[in-house]
């Protein structure tokens, strides 16, 4: 195996792993000793699904959070840049909507090769099985926390849709999901479609695409899952 950074995939929820993870992650896991992640408790136990022989006690781990320092992370990276590292995510593909993305970055500024891992992007998921428009879509992260502030983005983010007839598509902590669902429901238009897409590629999944005043009539309980949202103003 060539030395990289390897972008690990993992599961979206607690679902049997080769289920949404190609066979060959196993391979590749198997050959690498240093990783950084989003969370050492939660890649330690999924590093088991993949292989329960794997002796977790011989690898080293760094975790990376909103918390970390970059010069912590560079400078982990540079007392490990000559052999491989694999990067995980807390759910999904690394690098989107976690910290991942500045260990790539790193890995670029030291001319290390870049290996991308195919596995479940709950984001593109979401996009993909919504109906609305593909070709032009932007992901916005997460919606503010501020009531005021979060209606405020939510009439930005309708109105850019419609000017440039562009998929929104956000997410929230999942314990805020009502509160989210309420305000979009209360500040878009009528006519603007939106998208929900929850606990993707669970058995629970839930995707369903109607207009805001559609949804009105029948107002899904998310819970606390993960969930994906996406709205697109056509008029």
């Amino acid at each position: 195996m060539q030395k990289a950074v390897y972008l690990i995939p993992i599961t979206l929820g607690d679902t049997d792993v080769f289920d949404v993870i190609p066979q060959n992650i196993k391979d590749i896991v198997l050959e690498i000793d240093i990783f950084i992640v989003e969370n050492i408790r939660t890649t330690r136990r999924y590093l088991k699904k993949i292989d329960r022989t794997i002796n977790i006690d011989k690898l080293s781990f760094f975790e990376i959070n909103k918390r970390t320092k970059y010069r912590e992370l560079q400078a982990f990276f540079q007392a490990n840049k000559k052999t491989s590292i694999g990067v995980v995510s807390e759910a999904g593909c690394p690098g989107i909507a976690d910290p991942g993305a500045d260990v790539v970055k790193l890995a670029h500024e030291n001319k290390m090769k870049v290996v991308p891992l195919v596995g479940p992007s709950s984001i593109l998921m979401a996009l993909i099985s919504s109906g609305l428009n593909g070709q032009n879509f932007a992901f916005n992260g997460y919606i503010p926390i501020n009531k005021s502030d979060r209606i405020a983005k939510l009439k930005q983010l309708e109105t850019r849709s419609l000017s440039e007839r562009q998929t929104q598509i956000f997410i929230e902590t999942p314990f805020r999901n009502k509160h989210l669902l309420s305000d979009i429901l209360n500040t878009c238009s009528k006519s603007t479609m939106l998208c929900i897409a929850s606990n993707i590629t669970m058995p629970d999944e839930f995707i369903k695409t109607k207009s805001v005043a559609e949804w009105k009539n029948n107002i899904p309980d998310l819970g606390k899952k993960p969930t994906v949202f996406l709205i697109h103003k056509y008029n």
